[in-house]
């Protein structure tokens, strides 16, 4: 007998709520879901700063719609609009939160209510 796992196809997408946020009066809207690879990437590199920003600009590229991404990069690069490092910590910690922590449906009401 061989040894065998299929893992299927990932999850089904279609009812999914949209990941956004909101900064400096602009709203970026972000992928569904992403490659749980990514997020290894990002948490692997959490030790070394250049990596770790590596790995962070690489993540707001792939997590962001791609239109998004450009408004994000141009934002970040206005002299006027300052976004603090915190910040950028802040809305990636919360990205990651959102991609691991949110089930794929929602659960459905109790008939009681509780």
């Amino acid at each position: 007998m061989s040894r065998f796992k299929d893992f299927g196809s990932g999850p089904d997408l279609s009812g999914a709520e949209p990941v956004t946020f909101k900064l400096h009066g602009e709203t970026f809207n972000c992928r569904k879901a992403v490659q749980g690879k990514l997020l290894l990437v990002l948490v692997a590199n959490a030790d070394d700063p250049v990596k770790s920003a590596e790995a962070m600009n690489k993540f707001f590229e792939m997590v962001l719609l791609p239109e998004d991404y450009k408004k994000f990069e141009a934002l970040c690069a206005d002299p006027d609009k300052i976004i603090s490092v915190d910040t950028i910590a802040e809305i990636a910690a919360w990205l990651v939160a959102e991609y691991t922590n949110r089930p794929t449906q929602r659960p459905e009401d109790s008939p009681t209510g509780a």
